[in-house]
């Protein structure tokens, strides 16, 4: 579906022509290729990478081990896999400013290499991850990027996060193994990697505390100063990439003239001489290239080129002598490509290819030619056929030849302007295990440029790419639910929506076929009812159409990303539990990033949701119980202005429960809560990440301990990926630590539960993760929330 008229003009904005030129222009200057290496979307040292690229002209790449899927989420209530769907975007729009070709170990959602939360252990990380697994993929992506040098961004070393410090050790096995000829897990010519740098700066900060300190320095990336054609300093183009990273709320201002300097360590090198720069001891340009490789056949090619690419550069901004200089150079190259001896291959011709691939973009833009691809819809079902217009904007230059063509994939069709998908169209992917920029998915267009007798080729992706939905689909609202046993109601409403095939026949697979389950047909879906002696435990309900089992589609849309989309199978999880429920009144404070007002009413309790005009003495003391949501403070200024009006009402008998925040999240230590409550930092250390760690009541016959559930070991069990984290750190006499729980070796932290008697009322604070075990369906988590909000 076309975009917007403002769309449009705010995306051409975005990218003028003499910008783009330039920057496409930085990459002739060099044929040697770097790739930095990180556990999870935003790991990249953007700021240096801006400098790498866009001023001496490395080829940039990132190998990524997971989606960031056990990340924290700044944006919505995405978790897990659909959260790690929305970051692989952000990640692919963070790429494209920078111009990085980007690889991810992790493949799908339910692959092994996963982000499943904090880790201090990258032994832990990888025996989860499993390390064949991690290994072959990795070598995978080196022996086909082929990179130079590998610089991780992260150390090894205790203090740093798990997942990190497995991606450091693996980038070491890795490069290893790319380049034995008997490690044959992977089918592609071997690859050695010529160097590895670690970074001689300390990954100490808000989130991690490392125990040693770095390596010595061998060289150090000197990033300051500025492009010369936009006046952005390398830092700030490096923050337009980051702020892309929308749910972990990066983007930060850099200043004019702020130092951006790089220490790097060289761990392991395969070439002689000293290592002075980063280059050293490689091929610096095209005009090198053929000594570096034993290739004295294809030397006057490569000079030609060499000089070709320089004249190119020199060029700027005359875009009609920038495009001959860049065609001269194409033909050069081609001819090495093919004369190339094949001893000489494997150093040569990925070269080759990449430099093709530069001169074709700053031909194209140097050209001026353009094409706008849309289709009638954004997203697609098999049997759908949609007009397709293919807009051309011809050269701007006499003498060049435009075309424009479709490529489809399997299942595509275009005949007479029309675009159809068959059911042999496979689905859209939301784990894309590569991004390349500029290598837009099929379906595409190929856009061909001939001038002066030489044709280029660039590849351009669809206005909006669209979407191909399964074959039989249909949203379920909810698809996860709760039934208490202890609360009247034994009813789920379930919404159905966007059906297709569209007269498909709707069923439920009941857990019991007696009728003893019922699924009443609704107006808009089923009224799903459970027996009242129904067994506490986990029921997964799926949906058939037409007698087959369905998928559910999440669609994801967000105006910094482009559309995505996740099927899974479409079925309701329903957990029955047995969750006495406390007689009180509850207001909910929400920063919009958990569900947890609607879990506590599922259960069974009264909850009021309060905009910012309602906290108000005369609204609050409406109320038995306020709970603020996680990041709520941050979120929501008007709840943090009014929290001195919040503790009047602690003092008269409220019960105040604040659910994890950071200490960034406008949490000052002395004035939001009515104690003194400091939480701690870095994260790293006031964290429990063992998901089954043992959990000590240190009161135990404190009362949000047992009323009016009786918390027990079996509460603790089978949490999902951690205990909780931002423990508090300190504390007033006040509050007293009704929990102690420690990840293995190390000391216990009391800081995960506080409550403290004020006045006629109560604080109570705790960093467990319980809105995201809710939603995992966690039972100890609804019983503990159920005693969390209980009055005073």
């Amino acid at each position: 579906m076309p975009k917007t008229d403002p769309q449009r003009i705010f995306d051409q904005m975005q990218s003028p022509r003499i910008v783009a030129l330039w920057r496409a222009l930085q990459p002739l200057k060099s044929v040697v290729s770097f790739m930095n290496t990180g556990a999870h979307p935003d790991d990249e040292t953007s700021q240096m990478l801006a400098a790498l690229g866009f001023r001496d002209g490395l080829s940039l790449s990132c190998a990524c081990a997971n989606r960031g899927e056990g990340g924290q989420n700044d944006l919505g209530t995405e978790a897990t896999g659909d959260l790690g769907v929305v970051r692989t975007a952000e990640m692919e729009r963070a790429a494209d400013v920078l111009n990085l070709r980007l690889y991810w170990l992790s493949e799908s959602p339910d692959d092994s290499v996963f982000d499943f939360g904090f880790s201090k252990s990258g032994e832990e990380t990888l025996q989860k991850w499993g390390p064949e697994r991690t290994l072959k993929r990795f070598v995978e992506i080196l022996r086909t990027e082929r990179p130079d040098i590998i610089c991780p961004t992260f150390l090894d070393i205790p203090g740093q996060h798990g997942h990190h410090r497995a991606m450091t050790q693996m980038a070491f096995q890795a490069a290893k193994a790319a380049g034995d000829s008997e490690y044959t897990e992977i089918a592609l010519a071997p690859w050695e990697v010529k160097k590895i740098y670690l970074p001689a700066w300390s990954g100490a900060g808000d989130a991690y505390d490392d125990d040693l300190p770095p390596p010595p320095v061998s060289l150090v990336i000197d990033a300051d100063g500025e492009d010369p054609v936009t006046g952005w300093s390398w830092a700030q183009i490096g923050q337009q990439s980051r702020v892309f990273h929308r749910t972990q709320g990066m983007g930060s201002w850099v200043p004019f003239g702020a130092s951006n300097k790089w220490p790097l360590h060289l761990s392991q090198s395969r070439l002689d001489g000293p290592d002075e720069t980063l280059s050293s001891g490689l091929p610096a340009n095209l005009g090198a290239l053929a000594e570096f490789a034993n290739a004295d056949v294809i030397a006057g090619d490569l000079q030609l080129a060499h000089k070709a690419c320089l004249a190119a550069l020199e060029s700027f901004p005359h875009f009609n002598a920038v495009l001959k200089a860049a065609t001269d150079a194409l033909r050069p190259i081609r001819l090495a490509y093919q004369a190339c001896p094949e001893e000489s291959q494997s150093e040569v011709l990925h070269r080759l290819l990449l430099k093709e691939e530069q001169l074709s973009h700053v031909i194209r833009i140097a050209t001026g030619a353009d094409v706008l691809a849309t289709l009638g819809q954004d997203a697609l079902r098999p049997g759908d056929a949609v007009p397709v217009d293919l807009q051309i904007k011809p050269a701007a230059i006499r003498d060049v030849v435009v075309k424009a063509e479709p490529v489809l994939e399997e299942g595509w069709k275009l005949e007479d302007e029309v675009m159809s998908v068959s059911h042999r169209a496979p689905v859209s992917d939301p784990y894309p295990a590569r991004y390349i920029p500029g290598h837009a998915a099929a379906p595409s267009v190929r856009f061909l440029l001939t001038y002066d007798g030489v044709t280029s080729v660039s590849s351009m992706a669809f206005e909006t790419p669209p979407l191909v939905l399964p074959a039989r689909s249909a949203t379920m609202v909810p698809d996860c639910a709760v039934i208490n046993r202890a609360a009247p109601g034994r009813h789920v409403a379930l919404q159905l929506g966007d059906i297709f095939p569209q007269h498909a026949k709707a069923e439920l697979v009941l857990p019991d076929q007696s009728g003893a389950w019922q699924a009443s047909p609704s107006e808009t879906g089923f009224t799903l009812t459970v027996p009242d002696d129904v067994e506490p435990g986990l029921y997964k309900i799926p949906l058939l159409l037409g007698g087959r089992n369905a998928m559910m589609v999440r669609r994801f849309s967000y105006p910094h990303i482009a559309q995505r989309m996740r099927a899974t199978p479409a079925l309701l999880t329903l957990r029955v539990v047995d969750v006495t429920l406390p007689d009180v009144s509850i207001a909910y404070v929400g920063g919009g990033n958990d569900r947890v007002a609607h879990w506590l009413r599922a259960l069974g309790l009264n909850v009021t949701e309060l905009a910012d005009d309602q906290l108000t003495e005369a609204d609050l003391s409406e109320f038995d119980t306020l709970v603020v949501g996680i990041f709520a403070l941050r979120t929501r200024p008007a709840l943090r202005a009014a929290m001195a009006l919040v503790h009047s009402w602690i003092e008269r008998g409220g019960h105040l429960l604040t659910l994890y925040h950071r200490p960034w999240d406008a949490w000052d230590a002395d004035e939001v809560p009515p104690r003194h409550l400091e939480i701690g930092k870095p994260s790293l250390r006031w964290r429990v990440t063992d998901e089954n760690a043992a959990v000590t009541h240190l009161i135990k016959d404190h009362k949000l301990l047992n009323s009016p559930n009786r918390i027990n070991a079996g509460d603790w069990a089978n949490w999902h990926k951690e205990r909780g984290l931002y423990f508090a750190k300190a504390w007033a006499s006040d509050y007293k630590p009704l929990l102690s729980m420690a990840d293995p070796s190390e000391d216990p932290h009391e800081g995960a539960l506080l409550s403290a008697r004020i006045g006629y009322g109560r604080h109570t604070h705790t960093s467990l993760i319980l809105h995201h075990q809710m939603e995992k369906l966690t039972p100890g988590a609804f019983r503990l929330m159920a005693n969390l909000v209980a009055d005073a």
